[in-house]
């Protein structure tokens, strides 16, 4: 199992920061977390960015024991 991490609005709407969720690539990671999280999860995963392991994914990467995705919706803000 993967070690799903999310942040910001993914984290609120899923409920929980970290998961371990089962999958073969990050595109099943992903379709197992929207299955258990639901449609508030699947309505922003869209505008967010994933990593695996440090790394932009773009879905179809295979995911090992241990691996860990991340998922990040768009931030705003900084100085003015």
């Amino acid at each position: 199992m993967a070690v799903l991490r999310l942040f910001a609005a993914a984290r609120t709407a899923a409920g929980t920061a970290r998961d371990l969720v089962p999958g073969d690539t990050v595109a099943e990671i992903l379709a197992t977390a929207t299955q258990r999280y639901g449609d508030d999860f699947a309505a922003v995963l869209p505008s967010c960015a994933v990593w695996l392991n440090g790394d932009p994914a773009t879905g179809d990467e295979p995911v090992g024991q241990g691996d860990e995705v991340a998922v990040l919706p768009p931030v705003s803000g900084g100085l003015r």
